[in-house]
């Protein structure tokens, strides 16, 4: 199980690999082996997620918690390893969606696409209140709405309001660079991941220096759980929402293909690299900062999360300033996110299987970049925000539908990858040397769909715990939005289901002899 370490197609040949599959090349191909690195990275973003949600994973399980960070590590991996193998046969721009048309029945890519695309909107406007628990607390100035008591909080009606209103501003910063085109999104995307990468490195040292208790921590639970019908597992559970939500997104060096310079060989590798350096980085982020903190059992832990641990371990000066690093990191996360959701809307329209296909799919001569969907996605942002300015569980809510839109999707790649391989069809005839598990294979391919559809039932349970139990509606929230943008994807599926039947899917035909790498 290893990728080719080499090139499968000259640089200069990647418009007449696109061409092998029936597309021309329009969008711009300029991103190079970091760029595509830096594509994943910023979306899974260690410095959004872990600041957003570590109060939340704390607060549910305890110290103990960060236990849920290898093991939803360990399932996503399997299931990004399946994604490199399609990567590197398929490298096409829309990611997911492409992957399963080759794979799948016309029903089930159509799906995957439709919700997919539904679940980056929804994953921007999580992302973009995340400037909520950052913003206010290195400045008052960013507490637009409300007072000091509301600074960093989602779970107050002034912090909720806030929250959405900081949020519309980065939304509109995203779409215009989208807009601009790759180019900018990629110089903006590199530098914030490199302000990331080495916020997060000084970060981890800079604690370490203050460490005031051992690993051992890693094993207490502080009574968390008490309170479930499973107890401390019932906590745990829900903790691993947490690490769910952070691990995630991996797939966008998939989605940006087109982009890439020799997308077979950095596509895969891109979309490995992006997945364990979150993991390694955020791992030991939250264990030394546990470690670290003066009390361990402060209240603030679970309610200001990871910006409270920094500024009470290292003070206001440093922690301002580590900070604004997150909020850089939140910045490309949003940026990433919308990069992503433009090229599956690009791709599917392309195919002829969204409403305005034509217009969708149109790229600008000058920026060559898909206008009309950065528009789009950028409007429903806004409108999903606007839709829940003042509601104080539209974080959690947002949050946790965000993921399960998004781990159907990879459940519509992995379950027909699996099929395929028990029946002895995957690796198809002509399966490149790219990227390929071998043996591994159908091991790592159940472990990924078992692992899915159990995450997506954790995700989903409507548990007072997560949407409170004020409303019915806020704790069915992800099961009723989940069925209805299902039941709406299955009535476009109906009307342009000649279209996608249509849509292009091919057997991945190796480059000539002269083009392909050696193999062994």
């Amino acid at each position: 199980m290893r990728p080719d370490t080499t090139s499968a197609v000259r640089p200069g040949d990647d418009t007449h690999d696109l061409a092998r599959f029936g597309y021309k090349q329009e969008l711009e191909r300029s991103l190079g082996s970091f760029s595509s690195f830096a594509a994943g990275f910023s979306y899974i973003s260690i410095m959004t997620g872990v600041f957003q949600l570590f109060g939340f994973g704390f607060g549910a399980g305890g110290p103990a918690f960060i236990w849920s960070w290898p093991l939803v590590f360990l399932g996503q991996l399997c299931v990004a390893l399946c994604f490199a193998e399609m990567a590197g046969q398929f490298p096409l721009a829309g990611g997911v969606y492409q992957w399963s048309k080759q794979i799948a029945r016309p029903v089930t890519s159509w799906m995957a696409g439709w919700i997919m695309a539904i679940g980056a909107v929804v994953t921007a406007a999580a992302v973009a209140v995340a400037y909520q628990v950052i913003l206010p607390q290195v400045s008052l100035a960013f507490q637009i709405v409300g007072g000091a008591a509301d600074a960093g909080l989602t779970n107050t009606p002034a912090g909720a309001k806030n929250a959405i209103l900081l949020g519309l501003g980065l939304v509109v910063f995203t779409t215009v660079v989208n807009i601009v085109g790759v180019r900018l999104m990629a110089k903006i995307n590199n530098l914030g991941v490199a302000v990331e990468l080495t916020a997060v490195t000084l970060l981890i040292v800079m604690l370490a220096v203050h460490i005031k208790r051992g690993p051992q921590i890693v094993l207490h639970t502080q009574g968390a759980g008490a309170g479930t019908s499973l107890g401390y597992l019932g906590g745990f559970m829900i903790a691993s929402i947490m690490s769910a939500y952070v691990f995630y997104g991996f797939d966008t060096a998939g989605a940006l293909a087109e982009e890439t310079l020799e997308p077979r060989r950095h596509a895969p590798r891109a979309i490995l690299r992006a997945l364990t350096a979150a993991f390694v980085a955020g791992g030991l982020l939250m264990l030394i900062g546990m470690m670290a903190v003066g009390n361990i059992k402060a209240q603030e832990l679970g309610t200001l999360g990871m910006p409270y641990l920094i500024k009470s371990t290292l003070g206001n000066g440093l922690g301002d300033v580590f900070l604004v690093c997150s909020a850089i990191a939140v910045t490309v996360c949003c940026l990433a996110v919308q990069t992503a959701a433009i090229r599956l809307v690009f791709a599917m329209a392309r195919d002829g299987r969204l409403p305005f296909g034509r217009a969708m799919s149109q790229v600008s001569k000058r920026s060559r970049t898909p206008v009309v969907p950065a528009l789009l996605t950028g409007v429903l942002t806004i409108v999903l925000l606007l839709v829940n300015i003042g509601n104080q569980r539209a974080f959690y809510i947002l949050t946790s539908v965000a993921i399960i839109l998004f781990y159907i999707p990879y459940l519509m790649v992995t379950a027909p990858m699996l099929l395929r391989r028990l029946r002895g069809d995957w690796p198809a005839d002509g399966h490149g040397p790219w990227f390929n598990l071998g043996r591994w294979g159908l091991p790592v391919n159940l472990v990924a769909v078992v692992y899915g559809a159990a995450m997506t039932v954790n995700l989903a349970w409507p548990r007072a715990a997560v949407y409170g139990n004020d409303h019915w509606y806020f704790q069915w929230g992800a099961i009723v939005f989940t069925a209805v943008i299902v039941a709406v994807g299955l009535g476009l599926y109906l009307r342009y289901r000649r279209a996608a039947a249509a849509a292009p899917v091919l057997v991945p035909v190796p480059p000539p002899a002269a083009e392909r790498p050696a193999e062994g």
